[in-house]
């Protein structure tokens, strides 16, 4: 009989432990979950407007954007996929969907003149008093 109790009283312990162990891990996962979670939410992507020099001995601006981008992104594909649109007409530059680490580093690329966040802009047409005179 004691040995059936201390069997008993052995996997009860064995037991105990096990659950232990199992709450532990639980929690342990989780906790990784909400970092990472944390994490991906502070590193959100969202569209920048990028404005670049102009590029040099005639390299088509589409490409040297993707450089420009490529050089920060860590590859030519994922330049390709993070770039919206590339302005040639106007100004050099081009947009992207960036977190706010590749911003911070595409600013220091001396390449680059200025990053801005994309806004959204509305225009005023209501009418002008001042224009109606002139009539």
């Amino acid at each position: 009989m004691c040995t059936y109790l201390y069997e008993e009283e052995q996997k009860m312990r064995m037991s105990h432990k096990r659950n232990q162990l199992g709450f532990f891990l639980a929690s342990l996962l989780i906790w990784i979950n909400m970092a990472m979670a944390d994490e991906n939410f502070s590193s959100s992507s969202s569209i920048h407007i990028v404005y670049t020099e102009q590029p040099q001995n005639n390299e088509e601006p589409k490409a040297y954007h993707i450089g420009i981008l490529a050089s920060v992104l860590g590859s030519e594909a994922a330049a390709k996929e993070a770039l919206a649109y590339s302005y040639t007409n106007s100004a050099s530059g081009f947009s992207a969907k960036l977190t706010p680490q590749q911003v911070a580093l595409l600013s220091k690329d001396p390449r680059v003149l200025q990053v801005l966040p994309n806004r959204k802009m509305e225009l005023h047409s209501g009418k002008n008093k001042a224009i109606g005179m002139l009539h």
